[in-house]
Protein backbone atom coordinates (compact mmCIF):
# COMPACT_ATOMS: atom_id res chain seq x y z
CA UNK A 1 0.00 0.00 0.00
CA UNK A 2 3.15 2.43 0.37
CA UNK A 3 3.82 2.69 -2.78
CA UNK A 4 0.25 1.86 -4.36
CA UNK A 5 -1.70 4.72 -2.52
CA UNK A 6 0.74 7.64 -3.69
CA UNK A 7 1.01 6.16 -7.52
CA UNK A 8 -2.81 6.31 -7.61
CA UNK A 9 -2.95 9.34 -5.77
CA UNK A 10 -0.63 11.40 -8.47
CA UNK A 11 -2.62 10.15 -11.45
CA UNK A 12 -5.59 10.63 -9.79
CA UNK A 13 -5.70 13.64 -7.15
CA UNK A 14 -7.29 12.62 -4.11
CA UNK A 15 -7.68 8.71 -4.97
CA UNK A 16 -4.55 7.57 -2.63
CA UNK A 17 -6.58 9.03 0.24
CA UNK A 18 -10.36 7.30 -1.17
CA UNK A 19 -8.30 3.65 -1.40
CA UNK A 20 -6.95 4.14 1.80
CA UNK A 21 -10.80 4.98 3.22
CA UNK A 22 -9.98 8.48 3.94
CA UNK A 23 -13.29 9.24 2.35
CA UNK A 24 -13.42 13.44 3.31
CA UNK A 25 -10.40 14.08 2.97
CA UNK A 26 -10.12 12.28 -0.88
CA UNK A 27 -12.92 14.10 -2.15
CA UNK A 28 -11.43 17.63 -0.84
CA UNK A 29 -8.38 17.27 -2.27
CA UNK A 30 -9.81 15.92 -6.01
CA UNK A 31 -11.80 18.64 -5.93
CA UNK A 32 -9.70 21.06 -5.01
CA UNK A 33 -6.86 19.92 -7.60
CA UNK A 34 -9.87 19.29 -10.18
CA UNK A 35 -11.22 23.09 -9.81
CA UNK A 36 -7.94 24.97 -9.84
CA UNK A 37 -6.60 23.00 -12.67
CA UNK A 38 -9.93 23.16 -14.44
CA UNK A 39 -9.96 27.54 -13.53
CA UNK A 40 -6.07 27.74 -14.72
CA UNK A 41 -7.28 26.39 -17.75
CA UNK A 42 -10.47 28.33 -18.88
CA UNK A 43 -8.33 31.15 -17.64
CA UNK A 44 -5.99 30.14 -20.63
CA UNK A 45 -3.15 29.37 -18.66
CA UNK A 46 -0.06 27.81 -20.31
CA UNK A 47 0.72 24.37 -19.67
CA UNK A 48 4.73 24.01 -19.24
CA UNK A 49 6.15 21.72 -21.64
CA UNK A 50 9.55 19.50 -20.87
CA UNK A 51 13.11 20.63 -21.75
CA UNK A 52 12.22 24.41 -22.36
CA UNK A 53 15.90 25.16 -20.99
CA UNK A 54 14.96 28.14 -19.13
CA UNK A 55 14.88 27.62 -15.49
CA UNK A 56 11.89 29.16 -14.35
CA UNK A 57 10.13 27.49 -17.70
CA UNK A 58 12.02 23.99 -15.89
CA UNK A 59 10.22 24.92 -12.28
CA UNK A 60 6.96 25.55 -13.89
CA UNK A 61 7.02 22.16 -15.84
CA UNK A 62 7.69 20.51 -12.37
CA UNK A 63 4.43 21.89 -11.01
CA UNK A 64 2.46 21.03 -13.53
CA UNK A 65 3.86 17.47 -13.92
CA UNK A 66 2.68 16.98 -9.93
CA UNK A 67 -1.33 17.23 -11.53
CA UNK A 68 -0.53 13.49 -12.76
CA UNK A 69 -3.31 12.59 -14.99
CA UNK A 70 -4.85 15.98 -15.31
CA UNK A 71 -1.15 17.06 -16.93
CA UNK A 72 -1.29 14.09 -19.13
CA UNK A 73 -4.27 14.18 -19.96
CA UNK A 74 -3.75 18.55 -21.14
CA UNK A 75 -0.90 17.71 -23.03
CA UNK A 76 -2.75 14.80 -25.07
CA UNK A 77 -5.65 17.13 -26.02
CA UNK A 78 -3.19 19.87 -26.53
CA UNK A 79 -4.38 22.50 -24.10
CA UNK A 80 -3.21 25.10 -22.30
CA UNK A 81 -0.89 26.25 -25.18
CA UNK A 82 -1.28 29.82 -25.83
CA UNK A 83 0.38 32.54 -25.82
CA UNK A 84 -0.27 34.49 -22.14
CA UNK A 85 -1.95 37.46 -23.56
CA UNK A 86 -3.57 39.43 -20.49
CA UNK A 87 -3.19 38.77 -16.91
CA UNK A 88 -5.90 36.83 -16.04
CA UNK A 89 -3.63 33.61 -18.45
CA UNK A 90 -0.76 34.51 -16.04
CA UNK A 91 -3.16 33.85 -13.13
CA UNK A 92 -4.49 31.04 -14.76
CA UNK A 93 -0.46 29.48 -15.09
CA UNK A 94 -0.41 30.13 -11.38
CA UNK A 95 -3.47 28.14 -10.41
CA UNK A 96 -2.36 25.11 -12.60
CA UNK A 97 0.99 25.29 -10.73
CA UNK A 98 -0.24 25.28 -7.57
CA UNK A 99 -2.74 22.47 -8.48
CA UNK A 100 0.10 20.16 -9.40
CA UNK A 101 2.32 21.05 -6.42
CA UNK A 102 -1.25 20.66 -4.16
CA UNK A 103 -1.19 17.23 -5.64
CA UNK A 104 2.45 16.67 -4.58
CA UNK A 105 1.98 17.45 -0.75
CA UNK A 106 -1.43 14.96 -1.34
CA UNK A 107 1.17 12.36 -2.61
CA UNK A 108 3.05 12.90 1.07
CA UNK A 109 0.64 12.61 2.76
CA UNK A 110 -1.19 9.73 1.40
CA UNK A 111 2.42 7.75 1.73
CA UNK A 112 2.59 8.93 5.18
CA UNK A 113 -1.08 7.38 6.14
CA UNK A 114 0.04 4.27 4.07
CA UNK A 115 3.43 3.80 6.20
CA UNK A 116 1.52 4.80 9.43
CA UNK A 117 3.36 7.62 10.47
CA UNK A 118 -0.38 9.58 10.04
CA UNK A 119 -3.56 8.27 11.79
Amino acid sequence: MSVVAPAIGWLIPGAGHMIQRRWLRGLLLMASVGTMFILGLLMEGRVYRPNSGDILDILGFIGDIGAGGLYIVTRAMDWGQGAIAHATADYGTKYIIVAGLLNLISVADAYHIAIGKKP
